[in-house]
């Protein structure tokens, strides 16, 4: 299991890499299901074209220590077995991956709640700004957005 606060140009997951790691679990032979979740940057939206999304935190040590206490809520609510996430902070365009979730689970059912339990709690809880650089100017995006 894998839980980082990653700037985007020290390290680099991919969902490959987060899925192999994560079928090394002791509990891999108990599981029936993995589920991911890859969020990316969106280059248009809204009748708008973005060029750069530059995403910070405040406090790492803080929203990492939020995020991990996000999956093991999740894992004890939906009994799921492992979970990993890796969240970039940095300056990004279009197509860059921002957020990496991984789920390992007895059934499908409960997988995929835990996927989108942690995916919407971390979008809507940890304290990222997100400045979003477009064709109609600049946009501070808070948590949540």
């Amino acid at each position: 299991m894998v839980i980082k606060i990653v700037e985007k140009d020290e390290e680099y997951f991919t969902i490959g890499d987060l899925i192999e790691d994560i079928k090394k679990s002791q509990r891999v032979d108990e599981a029936g299901a993995i589920y991911s979740f890859e969020g990316i940057v969106r280059g248009t939206e809204e009748n708008k074209t973005v060029d750069k999304l530059t995403l910070s935190l405040p406090d790492k040590e803080k929203g990492l220590a939020e995020i991990e206490s996000i999956v093991e809520t999740a894992k004890v609510k939906h009994g799921v077995f492992e979970i990993s996430v890796i969240h970039y902070i940095g300056e990004f365009y279009t197509g860059d991956q921002l957020f990496l979730v991984v789920v390992l689970g007895p059934h499908r059912g409960e997988t995929l709640d835990a996927l989108t339990e942690v995916v919407e709690r971390v979008k809507h809880e940890i304290d990222f700004k997100k400045e979003e650089l477009s064709n109609q100017g600049t946009k501070v995006i808070m948590a949540g957005g």
